[in-house]
């Protein structure tokens, strides 16, 4: 899906702080002249407002004055009416949001640039390469780009089959920032998006089981005997022997008082 299918699908109740980046102010007027009726609208207007003002700078005329509009529209910002509520229309100048510093990047505008354009603001940072740049500026960019760089003589550089060639007709735009005699190549591509982890349920069948509503065999141990009811085995003579006589025969006595005196011997040991 190409960029302009996307803006035709956006509607205010979907735009979000990413997606706002993909939008133009023609676009912002449009949507919310589709979404006046909505009752949700009306009712969060600050939150629908606060989207847009984190990609646009929004400016509320109070003057009909042609002159001031004028004066916006000289510098870029497309001039429009919304309705905040049924009896209340207010004169808007927005304009996009320049990206012109590597302070202006987000995490929320990162994948609305080209590589081209990424190269031309870490230019403009004093020129001092990509170790110039803060961890947390990195960060924003390699969440959106794949980065490499090498540090190599001007006269080495672009050595036929280096890293510099291969990485050109792998398609990514290159930055040269010149230190003395040597030159830091700054590579970029757009990163492609990855595909959200799907959760995965397994089935406590067995893979072998084709359908789920086949009838489950239960094992009928109704008529076997109980474990306490199964006769020992007689033992065998031949296996009788001096260590094992007396566990074997000692099976106890049925008269009660022997068995209290064996209990006090025990009691006293």
């Amino acid at each position: 899906m190409n960029q302009e299918t996307n803006k035709k699908a956006l509607t205010l109740k979907t735009l979000t702080k990413s997606s706002v980046w993909d939008v133009q102010e023609n676009d912002i007027f449009r949507m919310w002249e589709g979404a006046e009726k909505d009752s949700e609208i009306k009712d969060n207007v600050r939150h629908f407002t606060d989207i847009i003002r984190s990609a646009f700078m929004i400016e509320e005329i109070n003057s009909d004055s042609a002159l001031l509009k004028s004066k916006y529209e000289k510098l870029g910002y497309k001039v429009g009416q919304v309705r905040i509520d049924e009896e209340k229309k207010v004169t808007w100048a927005i304009k996009k949001k320049p990206i012109m510093r590597v302070t202006d990047l987000t995490y929320e505008n990162i994948r609305h640039i080209t590589a081209a354009k990424l190269l031309e603001v870490i230019d403009r940072n004093f020129g001092g390469g990509w170790d110039s740049l803060s961890q947390s500026i990195k960060d924003i960019i390699e969440s959106g780009f794949d980065i490499s760089t090498t540090t190599l003589p001007k006269d080495r550089l672009h050595k036929k089959g280096g890293m510099y060639e291969k990485k050109v007709e792998d398609g990514f735009e290159v930055l040269e920032v010149e230190k003395g005699s040597w030159v830091e190549a700054i590579f970029a591509k757009v990163k492609p998006e990855s595909e959200k982890p799907r959760m995965k349920f397994t089935s406590m069948r067995n893979e072998d089981d084709e359908d789920s509503d086949e009838d489950v065999e239960i094992e009928d141990n109704y008529n076997k005997p109980d474990e306490d009811d199964i006769e020992l085995e007689e033992p065998n003579d031949d296996e009788i022997t001096e260590d094992n006589y007396s566990t074997m025969m000692d099976l106890g006595s049925d008269d009660p008082d022997e068995e209290a005196a064996n209990l006090a011997d025990y009691g006293d040991e």
